[in-house]
């Protein structure tokens, strides 16, 4: 087994700098020295200017906007640790990207999810640890072992505090049911359930409502928002139907112009979120961003000790 010290070497490729940042003060240890550069024709180029000869090197890089940029650029990181002689490599993803496409559901389309996975894989990662993916089967696309997170330990103390016993978890299509069930009883709240009707790329109806909400705090749930017309869509139906409040509670806010545009225009009251991704200006005060740095931490120190990282889910009741 390595020892903590010098053997761990952890790097941060372009995406989200200031997360690795924090990541590397909770470690007590510098960020690794990498230069990561562009040639003329936008070709990435990337160096390790310390030697990782047989070191147990993470490199933190989640594929966020522009994704196809950020991926290419975590599979040159992989080969160049591969090609350095890293003893094992783990590629800390807090956002996969591509993950929406995990499945056949039209005729003459890719599962572009596996194929990442397989590009990661071949790259010459020896291990993933993801942040609240997109969908559980995802984790055997993968040959190599998959760390999956959850954020509900960060974020569940705030959540307590805000619904208080008269909340009602709310799974804004049919989903993210699993998602609001495992909030719902996290939080020992209440669930209802929202029918959605996808209009087109950018827009959805919700129609109807399972569940009472009348007179309650309500908590949309959901793994990710880029354009938002979900949760939005189904914060208009939930004040409709009486709700007192509506918060939204998102790991992965990857939140466009249109996305903000609606956030701040909704009935949501409050949008939680975490910085797998950097999310930049918060709305006006609508947006509430938790940290996660602490949770990435302790998972990349177990992984590097060989101890458990299923127990990082528990949660104090």
């Amino acid at each position: 087994m390595l020892a903590w010290g010098n053997s761990i070497g952890v790097f941060s490729g372009t995406a989200n700098p200031g997360l690795a940042v924090d990541i590397a003060k909770e470690l007590g240890k510098p960020l690794g020295d990498l230069e990561v550069t562009r040639f003329p024709d936008n070709e990435i180029f990337v160096k390790y200017k310390e030697n990782i000869r047989g070191a147990d090197v993470f490199i933190i890089q989640p594929t966020c906007s522009p994704p196809n940029e950020t991926l290419m650029e975590l599979l040159i990181l992989i080969d160049a640790a591969r090609r350095a002689s890293a003893a094992r490599i783990t590629a800390v993803i807090p956002f996969y990207g591509y993950a929406r496409q995990d499945r056949k559901d039209q005729p003459r389309v890719p599962i572009t999810a596996k194929l990442v996975a397989n590009l990661i894989t071949t790259s010459g990662a020896s291990r993933i640890l993801a942040v609240d993916l997109h969908s559980q089967q995802i984790q055997g696309f993968f040959d190599i072992p998959v760390d999956h997170l959850n954020v509900a330990p960060v974020l569940i103390p705030y959540l307590r505090d805000k619904l208080g016993k008269e909340g009602v978890v709310v799974a804004p299509d049919s989903g993210s049911v699993k998602l609001a069930q495992s909030y719902s009883d996290m939080l020992n709240a209440g669930l209802a359930v929202v029918a959605k009707r996808r209009i087109n790329a950018l827009s959805v109806a919700s129609s109807h409502l399972v569940g009472e909400v009348e007179g309650r705090i309500c908590l949309l749930t959901d793994d990710l928002a880029t354009t938002a017309g979900t949760i939005t869509a189904a914060a208009t139906l939930l004040k409709k139907e009486g709700a007192k409040k509506v918060y939204a509670a998102v790991t992965h806010c990857l939140l466009g112009d249109i996305g903000r545009e609606r956030l701040m225009s909704s009935a949501i009251d409050e949008l939680i979120v975490t910085n797998t991704v950097p999310v930049g200006n918060d709305c006006g005060g609508r947006i509430k961003i938790f940290n996660i740095a602490g949770l990435l931490a302790e998972a990349i120190k177990r992984i590097h000790e060989g101890s458990s990282v299923s127990s990082l889910f528990k949660i104090e009741k």
